[in-house]
């Protein structure tokens, strides 16, 4: 997109919008930075990103549209892909038998046009647009697709009703039929695209006296999606038996089950638990996106000597790295992430898992089976006559596994767990009350990471101060003192400035995120077994003097990395406190 300079200038100051003196002052500083005038006016403040481009409009010919309040038709949005619109900030809004115009933010980015135009197989008439009105068509996917789903849902429902009304289907036969009916069909397949779009972990759809609520969990927080009439319940539970090879006719006991669907580029696997309650089974999916590999540590939220602590850990070919934390909090991705920085084709890989969440190439994963007396500690005993270097056990739960486990490493090798504890230094003496004796256990372990989930701000988000009350209710969270001093030493915020300097951020809702967060990241506590916590752990000493030497020697407690992320603009002072406070 080349714009002759002085044409640009004349333009600007023809148009009123900024003075002289202002184009004169972005001549300079655009010569300095080696940019265009246009740019340098917009970096100082003097004329905002959307009038530049405008004028750029303008200039070059091309129409500008304003899409913020246009009823955008689904049809032509969705010709491009939404993950395509977002990244590249390109949106088709009007379709002729032969054209398709598409508004972007950058009409030179040739890429996208090329992508859209093969896509398409039409001939692409760009159009600039400006931010809001990206924004809002970018918005309108998910609009679309929620009202687009809902009618389809309601629709299928209503043709249900021919159907036995919230009737007794007591053969196996008939709920078969029931299951590979069409509107039924219809109605899941909605339900878990919509899941998917939604970005949801979760689907509960939960029977109650008069109607079916389906609810979805994104970003940690349960939300209610839609709301079915009660005769489509027994339909929906059958198809979801039928997709999971569960038993149709048991209703009376819980039954676990699994299925995988193809999402556009994308295989995603549905982990089905159902349970028996008053008004019938209630239904839990949880979404597991496979490909999920290729995190890395620090876009997990580790950083600092924590991350350089765990970084050392996996390079080692002996010991025990663990995560702790209750179910949800990130456990299984970051050993995970941990895989996948370590396999390499000089190592053999081995897991035993319960289930395999996400599917790895190169190693080999085995699902614990119960119900055949197939165990954690079966599995591990196995697993070590396969000649592994690194073995992954799902969970240490009993205390077999947890001997197993240890004496595993203790044998040359390296081991990655997961612990249910509040707190990294809480696996300590979980791990003793497990009968596992301190002489091995110092031996052994390494690495302990306790961890949660914390919701991100969106764009949207609010810079503000604490006051003395709001600095009092922080001080009752951690030491002021220490976390000011951690803060310095990151380089966070300058050395010379206090807690009345130091910035936070609200929430903001806006068109991307209704509450103002958007997607979520770690925080952490990564606990050193140094010689001085070995000493500890041999004389008995309990989680608080263990966790007390560890912030000694320079551990950032999960809370003090919560209002770390908070001063950087990462979340909230309110999330950090919901988060660590639910325990």
């Amino acid at each position: 997109m080349h714009i002759d300079e002085t044409q640009l200038k004349n333009f600007i100051l023809d148009s009123g919008l900024v003075s002289k003196k202002q184009i004169e002052s972005a001549e300079k500083k655009a010569a300095e930075d080696r940019t265009s005038v246009g740019r340098a006016l917009v970096t100082s403040g003097a004329l905002s990103e959307d009038d530049l481009r405008r004028m750029q409009a303008y200039i070059l010919g091309i129409p500008f549209v304003d899409l913020k309040g246009e009823k955008l038709d689904f049809d032509v949005l969705s010709l491009v892909p939404e993950p395509i619109a977002r990244n590249h900030n390109i949106v088709a809004f009007k379709k002729t038998s032969d054209s398709l115009e598409v508004a972007m933010l950058d009409t030179a980015d040739l890429t996208a046009i090329d992508f859209v135009k093969k896509k398409v197989g039409l001939r692409i008439q760009p159009r600039l647009t400006d931010n809001e009105s990206m924004k809002w068509a970018l918005l309108s996917y998910q609009k679309s697709l929620k009202a687009e789903f809902g009618d389809i849902i309601q629709k299928e429902a209503t043709s249900l009703k021919m159907v036995k009304d919230g009737g007794d289907y007591a053969k196996e036969s008939d709920l078969k039929k029931l299951a590979e009916d069409v509107p039924v069909v219809r109605i899941v397949d909605t339900l878990l695209k919509h899941a998917i779009i939604q970005d949801a972990s979760d689907i509960h759809i939960e029977p109650e006296e008069l109607q079916v609520l389906v609810r979805y969990r994104i970003d940690g927080i349960l939300h209610d999606a839609m709301v079915l009439p009660k005769n489509t319940g027994p339909g929906i539970i059958a198809r979801i038996k039928v997709l999971s090879n569960l038993k149709l006719d048991e209703k009376r006991v819980p039954q676990d089950g699994r299925f995988k669907i193809d999402s556009g580029d994308e295989k995603v696997s549905f982990r089905v638990s159902t349970l028996p309650t008053y008004y019938g089974e209630k239904v839990v999916m949880r979404l597991l996106r496979e490909g999920a590999a290729g995190f890395s540590l620090d876009g997990l939220g580790f950083h600092g000597q924590g991350l350089e602590a765990l970084h050392k850990a996996i390079k080692l070919t002996t010991g025990m790295i663990l995560t702790t934390g209750p179910t949800g909090s990130g456990k299984t991705t970051t050993l995970y992430t941990v895989l996948d920085l370590v396999n390499t084709p000089d190592v053999n890989i081995s897991t035993i898992e319960d289930p395999i969440e996400y599917q790895m190439k190169r190693v080999n994963q085995t699902q614990v089976r119960p119900e055949i007396g197939f165990s954690f500690a079966n599995g591990l005993r196995a697993l070590v006559r396969q000649d592994p270097d690194i073995i992954m056990v799902g969970e240490i739960r009993d205390n077999e596994t947890a001997s197993l486990a240890v004496n595993a490493s203790l044998t040359g090798h390296l081991v990655l767990s997961t612990l249910h504890t509040n707190s990294a230094a809480g696996a300590i003496p979980r791990l003793l009350d497990m009968k596992v004796e301190p002489f091995l256990l110092v031996s052994t372990l390494d690495i302990v990471v306790g961890q949660r989930l914390i919701r991100k701000l969106g764009g949207g988000k609010e810079k503000y101060f604490l006051n003395k009350e709001e600095l009092a209710t922080l001080g009752a969270a951690v030491n002021l003192d220490r976390m000011l001093e951690i803060l310095k030493e990151e380089d966070v915020i300058d050395k010379k400035i206090t807690w009345e300097k130091v910035p936070f951020y609200k929430p903001k809702p806006d068109a991307e995120s209704e509450d103002g967060y958007q997607g979520r990241i770690g925080i952490h506590e990564v606990l050193k077994v140094s010689e001085a916590v070995k000493n500890l752990i041999i004389k008995g000493e309990p989680s608080d003097a263990i966790e007390a030497e560890a912030k000694r020697a320079g551990m950032m407690t999960m809370v003090e990395d919560g209002i770390f992320k908070a001063v950087q603009g990462i979340t909230s002072i309110e999330e950090v406190l919901r988060v660590i406070s639910s325990e």
